[in-house]
């Protein structure tokens, strides 16, 4: 299991990512159910961890524009297993999409403060 925080109107939770022949670094990021990818960080946090480039690729906005967005390959620890994900390089607070999140239940009290839990699914 995963928990977290509602903080500001954003459920938050920590999870730790790595890049190539590096220790864990345990980040913050929001749960973002708009983002279809696995993990999206800032371009600071991509260069310090030396991720490795692995292509570009088309991402619709919110306002349904199209952007091409550079994309990285980082390992992320998900419910006590490492696996290798695509990271989109993105402006502002690291985000857990979708893809990520495939085959999870979250369970939240959105209020200031409320639990966040994601649990694996079977």
């Amino acid at each position: 299991m995963i928990t977290g925080k509602v903080t500001n109107r954003e459920a938050l939770v920590e999870l730790d990512v790595l890049g190539p022949g590096q220790s864990p670094r345990r980040i913050e990021a929001a749960i973002d159910t708009g983002y279809n990818g696995y993990v999206a960080l800032p371009s600071d946090m991509i260069s310090s961890m030396q991720l490795p480039f692995a292509g570009h690729r088309w991402g619709r906005l919110a306002d349904g524009g199209l952007m091409v967005l550079d994309i990285y390959l980082v390992t992320v620890s998900w419910h006590g297993r490492r696996q290798d994900v695509l990271v989109s390089q993105v402006p502002g607070t690291p985000l857990i999409g979708m893809s990520m999140l495939h085959r999870s239940r979250i369970t939240m009290d959105v209020i200031e403060n409320g639990n966040v839990t994601i649990d694996q699914l079977p």
